[in-house]
């Protein structure tokens, strides 16, 4: 026990893998407590944290505005879909994924390097414009990415050896969907643990000084525009990643799947969670993948059309949003934090007024004191004690 509690004080590492670990333990339990249709909500959560996470990289980190991060899933989706276009292909799903986070790395590594002269709004419209464009790709070369039907993804079986662990553990069988599921999540929590590290790390350091002061950054030594590529290049390797895990959740990879509205659901989970964690980015992605259908079901229950129900989704997603950016400004997670540190400031300052006694030598005095003095003591006039000057020095 005192061994864990070393590492979990000491190593940032250590901290972050023991984290993973838990976080696998939980994934494991409630994925094995879920029906299929609940896994594979899950599953889309998973790829929406993941997106999510690397935006807050970006974002809430480094301070660089992206309206294009769905186009970045694009590119990961459809690399995902090309490979696994063969149902009795023999690459693993993992190297996909990776193959898919790679090609999503060299498109954001070619946009980082022309977004890292834009700022503000100019960035923000550059990367608008190519949320626009790239869904477009698809409908020009419609014979090889499959237009606007897109492209089928042929999920490959579930391997022997995760059937037999799976059977193992619990002893029961694996559904396509929990492994479909458990591929998200696995994906989701290697993601964080790379992305909370560089945030820990020299290179999160160097992004949040761009982010605070640039004038300050470049006096400092840091080159401003690696800095920016290099942010933009992990947050994309995240969007691909999630892109992957997408097609292979909902099987296809379609331009319809990568509009604005995805990247704009990005920014909105980043904003409710709070800029700069990525807890709030997993809570952010959690709320828009449960809340519409919850609503839609409240809805029916209550008498309404299904259409009506599904139109009523939108209504009470927004009322989230503005009650959110009004009650709690710095987003869920943010406002918690800020609350929680207030709180335990105030209890160590009323401590140490209860320590100090009024006998107490180190005792304050405060104006209300009657025995306070409002009078500046004479530099050359001796103390009442006649032992030490105002400079502190004995005589």
């Amino acid at each position: 026990m005192n061994r864990f509690l070393d590492v979990w004080r000491h190593s940032v590492l250590g901290r972050h893998l023991l984290t993973a670990v838990l976080g696998l333990l939980v994934v494991m339990v409630v994925l094995e407590g879920v029906s299929d249709f609940r896994a594979l909500q899950l599953a889309a959560m998973a790829y929406l944290g993941i997106a999510a996470g690397g935006l807050t990289v970006l974002t809430g980190i480094n301070g660089q505005i992206s309206l294009g991060h769905g186009a970045l899933m694009a590119f990961g989706a459809y690399t995902t879909a090309l490979l696994l276009d063969d149902p009795t292909g023999s690459m693993p799903i993992s190297l996909v994924v990776l193959a898919s986070t790679v090609v999503a790395l060299v498109v954001g590594t070619a946009v980082g390097v022309a977004a890292a002269r834009l700022h503000g709004p100019y960035l923000a419209g550059a990367t608008l414009a190519l949320a626009i464009a790239v869904p477009g790709i698809a409908l020009y070369f419609r014979d090889f990415l499959g237009g606007e039907q897109g492209l089928r993804v042929s999920l490959p079986e579930v391997p022997t050896w995760a059937l037999d662990l799976e059977y193992l553990v619990t002893g029961t069988e694996m559904s396509r969907s929990q492994y479909v599921a458990y591929l998200g999540w696995i994906t989701l929590i290697v993601t964080f643990v790379l992305l909370a590290n560089l945030a820990r790390g020299r290179v999160g350091r160097r992004w949040r000084a761009v982010r605070d002061d640039e004038v300050s950054a470049e006096l400092a030594g840091i080159r401003l525009g690696r800095a920016r590529i290099s942010a933009f290049m992990v947050s994309a390797a995240a969007a691909g990643a999630a892109g992957s895990v997408l097609a292979i959740t909902a099987r296809l990879a379609a331009p319809s799947g990568f509009t604005i509205v995805l990247s704009l659901t990005l920014l909105t989970a980043v904003v409710l969670g709070g800029l700069g964690y990525l807890s709030g980015a997993l809570i952010g992605a959690g709320l828009l993948t449960f809340l519409p259908p919850f609503v839609t079901r409240i809805g029916g229950d209550a008498g309404l059309s299904d259409i009506r129900a599904a139109e009523l989704a939108p209504l009470v997603y927004g009322l989230v949003m503005v009650l959110v950016i009004l009650l709690a400004p710095a987003g869920l997670v943010g406002t918690t934090k800020m609350s929680l540190a207030t709180r335990r400031a105030r209890r160590q300052m009323a401590a140490a007024g209860g320590a100090t006694s009024p006998d107490s030598p180190d005792r304050f005095d405060s104006p209300h004191d009657p025995h306070h003095s409002t009078t500046e003591p004479d530099p050359g006039k001796p103390s009442a004690s006649g032992s030490t000057t105002s400079k502190g020095s004995t005589r």
